[in-house]
């Protein structure tokens, strides 16, 4: 029997006492935080071989940030798994109810999913993340990390499984397929004699592959904008972590207020080096240390410090740009125009659209709910970050007192 088998056999038994372990669950996240702090410099020695090998190989500066695991990070993934089991369990809540003619009460209740395959690329914080999701909503799991981040991923897997066990649960509550080739994601994909859901995490390489969205987001800075506001927001969602896919790739500006506010934007953007990639219009406003824009550009998910401009002469150009382009992740309009604020989210559709926010706020942990296991661009079952409730599901219970028909 193949490895990939077990695991599903044995995520299988462990989903079936999670479905009923009630405040147990809350124990081993309290367990597993605990692990983490306790074993931080376990953690950090194994990331460090792969930052090396990451290093070695040429991962770009953004991507080696979006691996590194150190002790404020450790932290702070340790304060998420608390506040993941500070958070109601959603399992057993009704959801509606009622009696039909004939007596019978019918009650609907959210269920475990079961067993979730996770595929995700370089982000250690996700195996944590999507662990401790998985386990509070009464889920097994099992997770296929990337390459980059095995070293982490397999230490932080054993740190957790100990702690699981350690409160009475079944270690294989949580798994990680050890094989990062790409022949391990296709038979996780293949597992439906044992997986319910399964849920790609990651850049555009691997999302589309896997037949899902990545982050192809955009600011549109509309006639009305604030200038320093529209700066500020833009430089927040392109640099404070331009690897994550809720960072923009591609500012939109309405051309009556081009001239004015390029300039401003590109003053700040300039404090972290940023590349643009503009229009014609956008060089001519610029200049030449503007690189001339390509039909490629407008589709790319950089995940680095590159960022597309186009100048538009209507909010309509802009909403088309983003229909077009848009991977239906996250998209931002500055404005001071109320009317075009409502058109904008009206119009856009994304699984969410920001008046005035940077989009770096589509994330489950500023959305209260704790963490998240994805960003959903679908739109079923889920749409947006995905919490408790969305790796949950539905039965009904129906009661009586003999009713046939």
């Amino acid at each position: 029997m193949r490895t990939i088998d077990v695991m599903g056999q044995n995520a299988k038994a462990a989903a079936r006492q999670l479905a009923v372990a009630g405040e147990q669950k809350n124990e081993a996240l309290k367990a597993i935080a605990q692990a983490l702090l306790t074993h931080q410099d376990e953690i950090m020695q194994a990331n460090r071989i792969d930052l090396e090998n990451g290093k070695a190989n040429g991962l770009s500066a953004a991507l080696i940030d979006r691996l590194t695991l150190n002790a404020d990070r450790i932290r702070g993934v340790a304060d998420g798994v608390l506040e993941v089991a500070a958070l109601p369990d959603p399992i057993g809540t009704v959801i509606s109810g009622s009696t039909r003619p004939n007596g019978m009460n019918i009650t609907k209740v959210r269920v475990p999913l079961g067993v979730i395959g996770i595929i995700f690329e370089s982000r250690p914080n996700v195996t944590v993340d999507a662990a401790v999701l998985c386990l509070k909503s009464g889920n097994a799991v099992i997770l296929r990390g990337g390459k980059e981040a095995i070293h982490s991923n397999q230490c932080l897997t054993a740190i957790m499984q100990d702690a699981i066990e350690s409160v009475g649960l079944d270690r294989h509550c949580v798994q990680l397929i050890q094989d990062t080739s790409r022949q391990s994601s296709v038979e996780l994909m293949e597992l439906t004699e044992y997986l319910d859901v399964l849920i790609p995490r990651g850049g555009k390489g691997l999302t589309n592959y896997h037949v899902a969205n990545a982050g192809n987001c955009h600011v549109f800075v509309d006639e009305s904008a604030d200038l320093t506001m529209a700066a500020d927001i833009i430089y927040n969602a392109k640099t404070s972590r331009p690897s994550v896919c809720n960072a923009i790739e591609t500012i939109l500006v309405h051309e009556k207020i081009a001239e004015k506010a390029l300039p401003v934007i590109k003053a700040r953007l300039d404090e972290k080096h940023v590349e643009l990639r503009g229009c014609d219009k956008t060089r001519t406003i610029l200049g030449d240390t503007v690189v001339p824009a390509t039909e490629s550009d407008w589709e790319t998910e950089y995940g680095d410090y590159i960022l597309a401009v186009k100048v538009v002469s209507s909010m309509d150009e802009a909403i088309d740009h983003i229909a077009r382009y848009s991977t239906g992740h996250s998209e931002c309009i500055v404005t001071n125009d109320y009317v075009n604020a409502r058109r904008f989210t009206a119009a856009v559709d994304s699984a969410a659209v920001y008046v005035n926010v940077s989009t770096r706020f589509t994330d489950g942990g500023m959305f209260g709910l704790g963490a998240e296991i994805g960003i959903s661009t679908q739109k079923l079952h889920a749409r947006g970050p995905m919490g408790l409730n969305e790796l949950t599901s539905m039965k009904f219970i129906i009661e009586g007192n003999g009713q046939v028909r």
